[in-house]
């Protein structure tokens, strides 16, 4: 508990705290004199370091690049290893664990020990580990690192801890699994192949065990060379040379028969008897054309061979389509006798596995279903039915299905809202499914003590938005909505808003959602914003469009020189908004001349339409460009249901929407909300030599470049996520922000001088995107290009300077330039006049007009200059708004009670107040307007403003006001009319105290500070980071507090406790942070944050020491004692003739006593650091540990009662065997052999 006193006697414009947090904030009502002025702020702060520490919780989604698949018959686990290293193990819903190598490199394959709770991982790096799954997060037990030879595949017979390891040298080493030790024995290549072989066989394809005998492992050799090997006498029974080069095999279950797939597409089947040449040769795909010759056919990459009781048996294999047969999409073939079923997949099949009901090789297989490993999905075959369907998939697999654009995560929603988005979107489910359960079903998860309800959101490339419950750490899709239904279907080619609209003309941009009122708000990348509101009824209805322009006439310049602004507000009084579109922006387009082209790149459907029930949109709004120019792109939002008003804007201004009557309120560039309050001076250009400055100019370069280019880099959200992460790139630069350019210092220290940044995305319930090139004018907006790829492409807004402007010498005043102000030749030759602009969204890229400029753009990019000062004399900037604020608050400083204001970040520092008139009778607020007074709070701070909160003097946070949600399309009782019903947040509830007025939090890209409204005071003052720049900033609640959350662009993940922005945690999670962690990087209340870790996965953290301490219990146990299958009878005549297996000692062929010891140079053993992980899960429960213990005993006491009766039962039943047996043998005594 900690108290924190700041005692503000006499506070007014004039005195020296103000100056912490603006220079001399003026309000258009003049300098106030009876402004509340509180004697003392008592905030007792609860949160300490100790509440905090930062971990991983779960990965949801689809494993990226995926590489190997394994299944553990017996506990029913599956396990993907990936390209990156990490292994996903997988079993019932809600079992779900994710393992990571710390080496990175790929999985090459995986073993289960099964029925032991451990798995063998072979990497690229040529080492194996054994992981231990007995514990809820898995650890590595040991390692063995293969120094001289690289590892090509691995085999692990049932119930045996000897590994057979085959190498790319062809030699095949044995591993003991327990000690992970080499064993001195080793199949040497060149003796397994005959002495007069002149040429290698090739590396080791394929190990296994004959079923029929042990003792007998057969080798094949990528060549075409298969060899089986007698183990005990150390000598190969019989060679196979065939002529086609071999990828896998696999044994009919008596061990009689073998099969093989080939490089041409052939199977060869194999009787031991005679080995001189194949028993069946078959091409399953290739025909034979009119010249009686076979078609080529591709590679059978694997098949398997699995039989059955009562039918024929299944042979499955992948691959082995005829070349011919162009574009056809990957196949997985299943032969069940003479029928042939060919089932096509949408991405290439990386592996595939049957499982079978018996875990014995020697046994009949009886496979139930395949589980075929996709490049993108994981899908399960039902080979119990002729039709052979498909399981339904409970795991969240199609997280990827469009590529993730835009994420959102809710915690604490309303409890209402998970099931009854459940209920709907249940009727939207697929069909066709097989109605048999889930095949993988290992493991155990219950639903622990610590949740609540959670939310997550996804927008995607073609439109969709996807919710999602995440409640206690699993994540089961609810809700679909498709974006792209509310326009009509572009037609390709039709117009020049055709050209503009590339790929995915419907990519979500960023969401706002209101869980209590249930309004739904999307941010299309179109320039386009729909507005839904949620019902359970199904409607018919015309949705209802605004067409804006938000485009500023003049140039915002900030200059030293004197003040040339018009003030937007009087000093008196409020004015309606349409006295201030004629100034600064039109909210609808004309039609005249230079407008004709400015048509919006969608068009909305004007007819009626018949909506399902769920969201329904409602109201469509989208910017318009100028003179063909595509309007620039959307970069913060908020919606309020309480006041009915849709906020948003962009780089050029604020426009803020009526979506009750439909209409818009506001419309103006960012230089016209200051009015009379900038204190600053800025230069105009006129409107005539601003278009010809810039429009001429930007439009020539870029369709030049655009045309040149557009073949070379794709445009849509598919390959951006699609791009393999380069971190090196970003590591280089993660020091640096993206949002400006690096220029040198100048004599003029403006603060208001700021490199240009389009904008940071933030707003309420809104997230950070995945960003085009915003700014373009021209066909090149569409751009979309992480900093993975470094392209030369320049991030350009319209007007520009080139990164190879000269700039001002030192001491060179900004006056020389001349009234006509920046040049044009200035900039390089035949250089367009670009600008930069950015965000913390968004990274830089240059423009290729050179190899010397694109060299000298990439030293500029993703860098931020660390002085407030331009010193380019061609340099513009324009103010982008980048976080908006709803709330109640106070619009200046004279005021004593709180009025519904609008709070405005933009992207040089600053916060403004815009106060705002709503009407509260209901019948007055649908007819008469809202109007805004005149800005009277402006706060400033260093770097783009990302996050604007509030809290009460007691430091509670204040909820912004809403609409309790209520059901527009229900019937409506005549007698009982609906009203709307609203809930407000008062900074204080008592008169005492309500003049103590109430704290503003605003963060941004390098500081925080807390202000005290209405004096503007700043309280508290926090430099985040010098180095760096913060990327995600949220308010959150944690441990029944409230805490500000930042992630930097370094990879540090902070803590700062409020109102005093003391530090409470500073964790260096992500050193090697890319864009699409950037991009996606959320936090919300209790404790826990996620970012999109692939194009495939989201990733879950948890930075509250509380939900570490409980993880334990949340998280799904992998192994479960379960009791090994007892090997099947297989009669007496079967094993009199030698059907059964014979088995040998492995421990007395492979054992250090007989076989020696491997070479120390060969391989390398490393512990695993199982042990630490071990004593810290121990550690964590160890009264869980003795009632886990206990339980167990009890159940090995059980199942030793249960032997001891099975072993009294098979005693009992041989005495009676014996009898009648005795009574046979003496009745059957003196017959002659004639009388049987």
């Amino acid at each position: 508990m900690r108290k924190f006193r700041k005692v503000l006697d006499g506070l007014t414009t004039s005195s020296p705290a103000s100056t912490l947090g603006s220079p001399s904030c003026g309000s258009g009502a003049g300098t106030p004199t009876a402004a509340p002025t509180p004697k003392e702020i008592d905030v007792q702060e609860t949160l300490q370091s100790e509440n905090f520490q930062l971990c991983k919780t779960v990965r949801h989604g689809f494993p990226n690049q995926p590489t190997a698949l394994a299944f553990d018959p017996v506990q029913k686990l599956l396990a993907i290893g990936s390209r990156s290293g990490g292994v996903r193990i997988l079993g019932r819903p809600g079992v779900d664990c994710y393992c990571q190598h710390d080496s990175g490199a790929a999985v090459l394959q995986l073993q289960f020990l099964i029925n032991e709770g451990a798995l063998v991982t072979a990497c690229a790096d040529d080492t194996l580990h054994l992981w231990n799954l007995r514990q809820r997060r898995p650890a590595i037990l040991h390692s063995l690192k293969f120094n001289r030879e690289r590892i090509t595949f691995c085999h692990l017979p049932f119930q045996s801890k000897w590994l057979y390891v085959g190498t790319e040298r062809g030699n095949t080493h044995i591993v003991n699994i327990e000690s992970f030790i080499l064993s001195g024995y080793v199949i040497m290549w060149n003796k397994a192949i005959e002495l007069a072989t002149k040429t290698h066989p090739g590396p080791v394809v394929h190990l296994s065990d004959s079923p029929k005998d042990e003792g007998k492992l057969l080798i094949g050799f990528e060549s075409g060379t298969i060899v089986q090997w007698d183990l005990r006498g150390k000598k190969a029974d019989f060679r196979i040379y065939y002529d086609e080069a071999i990828h896998s095999a696999s044994w009919h279950h008596e061990g009689k028969q073998f099969m093989c797939s080939h490089s041409d597409g052939s199977l060869t089947l194999w009787n031991l008897r005679n080995t001189t040449k194949p028993f069946q040769v078959t091409f399953p795909h290739g025909k034979i054309q009119k010249d009686g010759r076979k078609e080529s056919c591709k590679p059978i990459l694997k098949v398997e061979y699995k039989t059955t009781r009562n039918s024929e048996p299944f042979v499955i294999f992948s691959g082995g389509l005829s070349y011919d047969k162009a574009g056809r999409r990957p196949t997985l073939t299943i032969m069940h006798g003479k029928a042939i079923t060919v089932l096509e997949m949408d991405y290439p099949i990386v592996e595939f596995m049957a499982l079978c009901e018996t875990p014995y090789i020697n046994e009949v297989q009886e496979p139930y279903a395949v589980v075929v490993l996709l490049e993108k999905d994981l899908i399960v075959v039902d080979l119990t039915q002729n039709s052979f369907p498909i399981f339904e998939n409970p795991y969240p697999m199609d997280i990827h299905e469009s590529p993730v654009t835009c994420t959102a995560y809710f915690a604490d929603c309303p409890p209402d809202i998970i099931p009854i988005l459940y209920s709907i979107g249940a009727k939207h489910k697929k069909t066709g499914y097989s109605h048999k359960e889930w095949p993988i079903s290992g493991g155990t998860w219950t639903l622990g003590s610590h949740t609540y309800p959670e939310i997550i959101i996804t927008g995607h490339a073609d439109g969709t938005i996807k919710f999602w419950d995440a409640s206690a750490i699993t994540l089961q899709m609810l809700y679909k909505l498709k974006t792209s239904k509310v326009f009509e279907k572009p037609k390709p080619g039709e117009g020049r808003a055709a050209e503009l609209v590339e790929e995915d003309p419907f990519a979500v941009q960023m969401v706002s959602w209101c869980p209590q009122s249930r309004m739904f708000c999307v941010v299309g990348i179109s320039a386009h914003i729909i507005l839904y509101h949620f019902s359970k009824y199904e409607a018919n209805t015309q949705i209802e469009s605004l067409e804006v322009r938000l485009q500023c006439e003049s140039e915002d310049v900030i200059s030293p020189s004197e003040n040339e602004n018009d003030p937007c507000f009087s000093e008196s009084g409020s004015h309606s908004p349409q006295a201030h579109h004629q100034q600064s922006v039109s909210p609808v387009s004309g039609t005249t001349e230079g407008n004709k082209h400015s048509i919006p790149c969608l068009k909305v459907k004007d007819r009626m339409v018949r909506v399902p029930p769920g969201y329904q949109a409602e109201l469509v709004i989208q910017l318009q460009g100028i003179d063909g120019e595509p309007p620039q792109q959307i970069t913060s939002l908020d919606i309020n249901s309480a006041y009915g008003l849709l906020a948003f804007g962009n780089c050029n201004g604020l426009a803020v929407v009526d979506y009750l009557q439909k209409t818009v309120l506001l419309c103006m560039s960012t230089l016209d909300l200051y009015g009379a309050a900038d204190p600053y001076q800025r230069l105009t250009r006129s409107p005539r030599r601003h278009r010809q400055s810039t429009s001429e100019f930007c439009m020539r370069g870029l369709s030049n470049f655009y045309s040149d280019s557009k073949k070379r880099i794709r445009t849509s959200y598919q390959s951006l996520t699609e791009l393999s992460d380069n971190q090196q790139s970003f590591d280089m630069e993660r020091s640096k922000s993206p949002t400006s350019v690096h220029y040198p210092t100048s004599l003029h220290n403006d603060p208001r001088i700021l490199p240009e940044p389009v904008a940071s995305l933030r707003a309420s319930h809104c997230s950070p995107v995945f960003y085009l090139l915003d700014n373009v004018k021209g066909p090149g907006r569409k751009l979309s290009l992480p900093t993975d790829l470094k392209t030369d492409l320049d991030h350009v807004n319209g007007h520009c300077t080139s990164p190879t402007s000269q700039p001002c010498s030192a001491g060179k005043p900004r006056a020389q330039m001349g009234a006509e102000g920046p040049r044009l030749t200035r900039r390089g030759p035949g250089r367009p006049p670009f600008r930069k602009a950015q965000s913390a969204a968004c990274m830089e890229i240059s423009l290729p007009v050179s190899h010397t400029e694109a060299a000298e753009s990439r030293e500029n990019s993703f860098s931020r200059s660390r002085s407030s000062s331009v010193s380019s004399i061609d340099r513009d900037t324009k103010e982008a708004v980048t976080t908006l604020q709803f709330g109640e608050s106070y619009g200046r400083k004279s005021d004593a009670l709180t009025t519904p204001c609008l709070w405005v970040g933009t992207s040089l520092g600053i916060a403004l107040v815009i106060p705002m008139s709503i009407p509260t009778d209901q019948e007055e607020r649908m007819e008469e307007p809202v109007t805004f007074g005149p800005s009277g709070a402006v706060l400033m701070l260093k770097g783009s403003v990302l996050r604007l909160s509030f809290l009460d003097c007691s430091g509670t946070l204040i909820q912004s006001p809403y609409e309790v949600w209520r059901d527009i399309n229900a019937a409506e009782d005549p007698d009982r009319p609906r009203k709307r019903k609203l809930v407000h947040f008062s900074p204080s509830s008592s008169q005492e105290t309500y003049a103590d007025g109430h704290l503003a939090v605003v963060c941004s890209e390098r500081q925080a500070k807390v202000f005290l409204m209405p004096s503007q005071s700043c309280l508290f003052v926090h430099n985040i980071t010098e180095s760096s720049f913060v990327l995600r900033a949220d308010v959150v609640s944690v441990c029944n507090s409230v805490c500000l959350a930042c992630f930097c662009a370094n990879g540090h993940v902070m803590t700062l406790s409020l109102p005093s922005l003391r530090p409470l945690m500073d964790v260096n999670y992500l050193p090697l942070t890319d864009m699409r962690i950037a991009r996606t990087f959320c936090f919300t209340n209790g404790g826990q944050a996620l970012y999109l870790s692939s194009p495939t996965e989201i990733q879950r953290i948890t930075y509250s020491q509380e939900m570490c301490d409980n993880l334990q219990d949340m998280l799904g146990e992998l192994f479960i004692p379960i009791e090994t299958p007892e090997v099947q009878n297989r009669g007496f005549l079967k094993g009199f003739f030698g059907g059964n297996a014979t088995t040998f000692d492995r421990e007395e062929l492979f054992g250090e006593a007989s076989a020696g010891k491997a070479s120390r140079s060969l391989a390398q053993h490393i512990p695993g650091q199982a042990g630490m992980e071990g004593m810290k899960v121990a550690a964590g429960g160890v009264v869980g540990e003795l009632a886990r213990a206990r339980i167990a005993l009890d159940e090995r006491g059980q199942r030793l009662g249960e032997l001891e009766e099975r072993t009294a039962l098979m005693m009992t039943s041989a005495e009676s065997f014996s009898k009648h047996a005795h009574e046979l043998m003496l009745k059957c005594k003196d017959k002659k052999w004639y009388q049987f």
